[in-house]
Protein backbone atom coordinates (compact mmCIF):
# COMPACT_ATOMS: atom_id res chain seq x y z
CA UNK A 1 0.00 0.00 0.00
CA UNK A 2 2.99 2.31 0.26
CA UNK A 3 2.72 3.12 -3.43
CA UNK A 4 -0.74 4.60 -2.79
CA UNK A 5 0.73 7.04 -0.31
CA UNK A 6 3.48 7.90 -2.78
CA UNK A 7 0.97 8.55 -5.56
CA UNK A 8 -1.17 10.62 -3.19
CA UNK A 9 1.83 12.66 -2.09
CA UNK A 10 2.84 13.29 -5.70
CA UNK A 11 -0.69 14.38 -6.62
CA UNK A 12 -0.85 16.72 -3.65
CA UNK A 13 2.50 18.19 -4.62
CA UNK A 14 1.47 18.66 -8.25
CA UNK A 15 -1.83 20.24 -7.21
CA UNK A 16 -0.10 22.60 -4.78
CA UNK A 17 2.41 23.60 -7.45
CA UNK A 18 -0.37 24.26 -9.95
CA UNK A 19 -2.20 26.43 -7.40
CA UNK A 20 0.89 28.49 -6.63
CA UNK A 21 2.06 28.80 -10.25
CA UNK A 22 -1.25 29.44 -11.97
CA UNK A 23 -0.68 33.17 -12.44
CA UNK A 24 2.39 32.32 -14.50
CA UNK A 25 0.36 29.78 -16.47
CA UNK A 26 -2.42 32.27 -17.31
CA UNK A 27 -0.48 35.52 -17.79
CA UNK A 28 2.78 36.03 -19.66
CA UNK A 29 3.59 39.75 -19.33
CA UNK A 30 5.75 41.02 -22.15
CA UNK A 31 8.06 44.04 -21.94
CA UNK A 32 8.04 46.97 -24.33
CA UNK A 33 11.35 46.46 -26.10
CA UNK A 34 11.08 49.21 -28.71
CA UNK A 35 8.62 51.62 -30.32
CA UNK A 36 10.55 52.06 -33.58
CA UNK A 37 8.00 49.95 -35.46
CA UNK A 38 5.10 52.26 -34.62
CA UNK A 39 3.82 54.51 -37.41
CA UNK A 40 3.94 58.30 -37.14
CA UNK A 41 0.16 58.42 -36.59
CA UNK A 42 0.47 56.39 -33.38
CA UNK A 43 0.40 58.54 -30.26
CA UNK A 44 0.97 57.43 -26.65
CA UNK A 45 -2.25 57.01 -24.70
CA UNK A 46 -2.53 56.61 -20.94
CA UNK A 47 -5.63 55.50 -19.07
CA UNK A 48 -5.90 55.69 -15.29
CA UNK A 49 -7.79 52.68 -13.91
CA UNK A 50 -10.35 52.92 -11.14
CA UNK A 51 -7.76 52.10 -8.48
CA UNK A 52 -5.27 54.63 -9.84
CA UNK A 53 -3.11 52.18 -11.79
CA UNK A 54 -1.68 53.74 -14.94
CA UNK A 55 -2.21 51.77 -18.12
CA UNK A 56 -0.21 52.72 -21.20
CA UNK A 57 -0.61 52.10 -24.88
CA UNK A 58 -1.36 53.98 -28.10
CA UNK A 59 -3.98 55.42 -30.38
CA UNK A 60 -3.26 55.28 -34.10
CA UNK A 61 -5.45 57.97 -35.57
CA UNK A 62 -7.73 57.16 -38.48
CA UNK A 63 -8.06 59.31 -41.57
CA UNK A 64 -11.52 60.68 -40.71
CA UNK A 65 -12.44 63.10 -37.92
CA UNK A 66 -14.18 62.11 -35.79
CA UNK A 67 -13.02 58.60 -36.58
CA UNK A 68 -14.59 55.21 -36.01
CA UNK A 69 -12.49 53.32 -33.47
CA UNK A 70 -11.29 49.78 -32.83
CA UNK A 71 -10.47 49.13 -29.17
CA UNK A 72 -8.21 46.09 -29.12
CA UNK A 73 -7.56 43.64 -26.26
CA UNK A 74 -4.63 41.28 -26.77
CA UNK A 75 -3.69 37.74 -25.90
CA UNK A 76 -2.08 36.58 -22.68
CA UNK A 77 1.46 36.86 -24.07
CA UNK A 78 0.99 39.93 -26.25
CA UNK A 79 2.59 43.33 -26.09
CA UNK A 80 0.09 45.31 -28.16
CA UNK A 81 2.34 47.85 -29.91
CA UNK A 82 2.78 45.36 -32.74
CA UNK A 83 -0.95 45.23 -33.32
CA UNK A 84 -1.16 49.03 -33.38
CA UNK A 85 1.60 49.03 -36.01
CA UNK A 86 -0.07 46.46 -38.28
CA UNK A 87 -0.76 48.07 -41.66
CA UNK A 88 -3.72 45.79 -42.40
CA UNK A 89 -6.18 47.75 -40.26
CA UNK A 90 -8.54 49.86 -42.43
CA UNK A 91 -7.01 53.35 -42.66
CA UNK A 92 -10.23 55.20 -41.81
CA UNK A 93 -10.37 53.61 -38.36
CA UNK A 94 -8.45 54.75 -35.30
CA UNK A 95 -6.86 51.83 -33.46
CA UNK A 96 -6.57 51.91 -29.67
CA UNK A 97 -4.58 49.28 -27.81
CA UNK A 98 -3.54 49.53 -24.16
CA UNK A 99 -1.21 47.00 -22.57
CA UNK A 100 -2.58 45.01 -19.65
CA UNK A 101 -1.27 45.64 -16.15
CA UNK A 102 2.31 44.46 -15.96
CA UNK A 103 2.62 44.32 -19.76
CA UNK A 104 4.59 46.82 -21.80
CA UNK A 105 4.90 50.05 -19.81
CA UNK A 106 1.66 49.58 -17.85
CA UNK A 107 1.89 49.53 -14.07
CA UNK A 108 0.51 46.87 -11.74
CA UNK A 109 -0.01 43.12 -12.03
CA UNK A 110 -2.65 41.27 -14.08
CA UNK A 111 -5.65 39.43 -12.68
CA UNK A 112 -9.15 38.55 -13.87
CA UNK A 113 -11.15 41.18 -12.00
CA UNK A 114 -8.76 44.07 -12.57
CA UNK A 115 -8.31 43.35 -16.29
CA UNK A 116 -12.04 43.24 -16.88
CA UNK A 117 -12.56 46.46 -14.92
CA UNK A 118 -9.68 48.05 -16.81
CA UNK A 119 -11.29 47.11 -20.13
CA UNK A 120 -14.41 49.09 -19.25
CA UNK A 121 -12.27 52.02 -18.06
CA UNK A 122 -10.40 51.99 -21.38
CA UNK A 123 -13.67 52.05 -23.31
CA UNK A 124 -14.95 54.96 -21.22
CA UNK A 125 -11.74 56.92 -21.81
CA UNK A 126 -11.93 56.34 -25.56
CA UNK A 127 -15.65 57.16 -25.79
CA UNK A 128 -15.01 60.49 -24.07
CA UNK A 129 -12.56 61.73 -26.72
CA UNK A 130 -13.70 64.45 -29.14
CA UNK A 131 -11.87 62.81 -32.06
CA UNK A 132 -13.88 59.59 -31.69
CA UNK A 133 -17.19 58.73 -33.33
CA UNK A 134 -19.02 57.24 -30.33
CA UNK A 135 -21.56 55.58 -32.60
CA UNK A 136 -18.84 53.49 -34.24
CA UNK A 137 -16.75 51.94 -31.49
CA UNK A 138 -15.92 48.29 -32.17
CA UNK A 139 -14.17 46.12 -29.60
CA UNK A 140 -11.78 43.46 -30.84
CA UNK A 141 -10.35 40.74 -28.62
CA UNK A 142 -7.87 38.00 -29.32
CA UNK A 143 -7.64 34.84 -27.18
CA UNK A 144 -7.60 36.00 -23.54
CA UNK A 145 -8.62 39.44 -24.78
CA UNK A 146 -11.95 38.07 -25.96
CA UNK A 147 -13.03 37.93 -22.32
CA UNK A 148 -12.31 41.66 -21.95
CA UNK A 149 -14.03 42.54 -25.23
CA UNK A 150 -17.07 40.50 -24.21
CA UNK A 151 -17.25 42.26 -20.85
CA UNK A 152 -17.22 45.67 -22.55
CA UNK A 153 -19.89 44.56 -25.03
CA UNK A 154 -22.13 43.44 -22.16
CA UNK A 155 -21.78 46.68 -20.19
CA UNK A 156 -21.29 49.46 -22.74
CA UNK A 157 -22.82 50.42 -26.12
CA UNK A 158 -20.65 49.16 -28.97
CA UNK A 159 -21.24 49.06 -32.72
CA UNK A 160 -19.80 45.56 -32.99
CA UNK A 161 -17.52 42.92 -31.54
CA UNK A 162 -14.78 40.85 -33.18
CA UNK A 163 -13.56 37.85 -31.19
CA UNK A 164 -10.55 35.93 -32.49
CA UNK A 165 -10.21 32.53 -30.79
CA UNK A 166 -12.93 33.18 -28.19
CA UNK A 167 -13.75 30.80 -25.37
CA UNK A 168 -16.53 30.14 -22.89
CA UNK A 169 -14.50 29.28 -19.78
CA UNK A 170 -10.83 29.24 -18.92
CA UNK A 171 -11.55 26.36 -16.55
CA UNK A 172 -12.92 24.30 -19.43
CA UNK A 173 -9.80 24.99 -21.49
CA UNK A 174 -7.54 24.16 -18.55
CA UNK A 175 -9.33 20.87 -17.96
CA UNK A 176 -8.74 19.95 -21.61
CA UNK A 177 -4.99 20.52 -21.27
CA UNK A 178 -4.59 19.20 -17.71
CA UNK A 179 -7.18 16.39 -17.39
CA UNK A 180 -5.43 14.93 -14.32
CA UNK A 181 -5.91 18.12 -12.27
CA UNK A 182 -9.09 19.44 -10.59
CA UNK A 183 -8.82 22.64 -12.62
CA UNK A 184 -12.29 23.91 -11.78
CA UNK A 185 -11.40 23.82 -8.08
CA UNK A 186 -7.91 25.29 -8.43
CA UNK A 187 -8.39 28.11 -10.90
CA UNK A 188 -8.62 31.65 -9.49
CA UNK A 189 -8.80 33.45 -12.84
CA UNK A 190 -11.79 31.72 -14.37
CA UNK A 191 -12.87 34.15 -17.09
CA UNK A 192 -16.37 32.72 -17.44
CA UNK A 193 -17.62 34.59 -20.50
CA UNK A 194 -21.05 33.04 -21.07
CA UNK A 195 -23.03 35.44 -18.81
CA UNK A 196 -21.56 38.43 -20.66
CA UNK A 197 -22.22 36.79 -24.05
CA UNK A 198 -25.85 36.26 -23.13
CA UNK A 199 -26.07 39.93 -22.11
CA UNK A 200 -24.71 41.43 -25.34
CA UNK A 201 -26.84 42.19 -28.36
CA UNK A 202 -24.10 43.85 -30.40
CA UNK A 203 -23.26 42.23 -33.76
CA UNK A 204 -20.53 39.62 -33.40
CA UNK A 205 -17.87 38.28 -35.74
CA UNK A 206 -16.13 35.18 -34.35
CA UNK A 207 -12.91 34.18 -36.14
CA UNK A 208 -11.66 30.71 -35.27
CA UNK A 209 -8.57 28.73 -36.27
CA UNK A 210 -9.66 25.33 -37.51
CA UNK A 211 -6.58 23.66 -36.01
CA UNK A 212 -6.36 25.68 -32.79
CA UNK A 213 -4.23 23.69 -30.35
CA UNK A 214 -4.76 26.08 -27.43
CA UNK A 215 -8.47 26.96 -27.53
CA UNK A 216 -10.42 24.06 -29.02
CA UNK A 217 -12.98 25.27 -31.59
CA UNK A 218 -15.77 23.70 -29.52
CA UNK A 219 -14.98 26.15 -26.70
CA UNK A 220 -15.25 29.00 -29.21
CA UNK A 221 -18.51 27.56 -30.47
CA UNK A 222 -19.98 27.47 -26.96
CA UNK A 223 -19.38 31.21 -26.59
CA UNK A 224 -20.72 31.86 -30.08
CA UNK A 225 -23.90 29.87 -29.44
CA UNK A 226 -24.55 31.85 -26.24
CA UNK A 227 -24.21 35.26 -27.92
CA UNK A 228 -27.51 37.15 -27.79
CA UNK A 229 -27.07 39.39 -30.83
CA UNK A 230 -26.67 38.87 -34.56
CA UNK A 231 -23.53 36.84 -35.23
CA UNK A 232 -21.34 35.33 -37.91
CA UNK A 233 -18.76 32.55 -37.71
CA UNK A 234 -15.52 32.60 -39.72
CA UNK A 235 -13.50 29.36 -39.61
CA UNK A 236 -9.98 29.68 -41.03
CA UNK A 237 -8.78 26.29 -42.38
CA UNK A 238 -5.17 25.36 -41.65
CA UNK A 239 -4.72 28.08 -39.02
CA UNK A 240 -3.49 27.35 -35.51
CA UNK A 241 -3.83 29.56 -32.45
CA UNK A 242 -0.67 31.58 -33.00
CA UNK A 243 -0.86 31.72 -36.80
CA UNK A 244 -4.48 32.86 -37.20
CA UNK A 245 -3.54 36.50 -37.77
CA UNK A 246 -1.17 35.57 -40.59
CA UNK A 247 -4.02 34.44 -42.85
CA UNK A 248 -5.63 36.77 -45.38
CA UNK A 249 -9.04 35.37 -44.44
CA UNK A 250 -8.61 36.76 -40.92
CA UNK A 251 -8.01 40.33 -42.09
CA UNK A 252 -10.56 40.16 -44.89
CA UNK A 253 -13.23 39.13 -42.39
CA UNK A 254 -12.33 42.01 -40.07
CA UNK A 255 -12.28 44.54 -42.92
CA UNK A 256 -15.70 43.40 -44.12
CA UNK A 257 -17.16 43.54 -40.63
CA UNK A 258 -15.80 47.04 -39.97
CA UNK A 259 -17.10 48.26 -43.32
CA UNK A 260 -20.55 47.04 -42.36
CA UNK A 261 -20.36 48.85 -39.01
CA UNK A 262 -19.62 52.11 -40.83
CA UNK A 263 -22.62 51.49 -43.05
CA UNK A 264 -24.80 50.79 -40.01
CA UNK A 265 -23.86 54.14 -38.48
CA UNK A 266 -24.84 56.08 -41.61
CA UNK A 267 -28.06 54.17 -42.36
CA UNK A 268 -31.30 56.19 -42.00
CA UNK A 269 -33.36 55.57 -38.83
CA UNK A 270 -35.29 52.33 -39.01
CA UNK A 271 -33.28 50.90 -41.89
CA UNK A 272 -32.33 47.24 -41.65
CA UNK A 273 -28.72 46.43 -42.45
CA UNK A 274 -27.50 42.98 -43.45
CA UNK A 275 -26.46 41.94 -39.94
CA UNK A 276 -29.38 43.55 -38.16
CA UNK A 277 -31.84 41.69 -40.37
CA UNK A 278 -30.15 38.35 -39.84
CA UNK A 279 -31.65 36.09 -37.24
CA UNK A 280 -29.05 34.54 -34.91
CA UNK A 281 -30.73 31.19 -35.39
CA UNK A 282 -29.87 31.32 -39.09
CA UNK A 283 -26.20 32.01 -38.57
CA UNK A 284 -24.04 29.00 -39.53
Amino acid sequence: MEWLFIVAAVMVGVTATAWLAQDRLVFFPQPLATTSHLPARAEPLEVVAGDGTRLRGWIRRGTSDPAPVVVYFGGNAEEVSWTVADARWPAAWSIVAINYRGYGASDGAPGERVLQADAVAIYDAVAGRTDVDRQRIVVVGRSLGTAMATRVAATRPVAGVVLASPFDSLAAIGQKHYPWLPVSLLLRHRFETLPDARGSRAPLLAIVAADDSIIPPERSRALFDAWAGAKSWQLVPGADHNTLGAYDAYWEAIAGFLAQRRADATAPPGALTRDAARSPSRTP
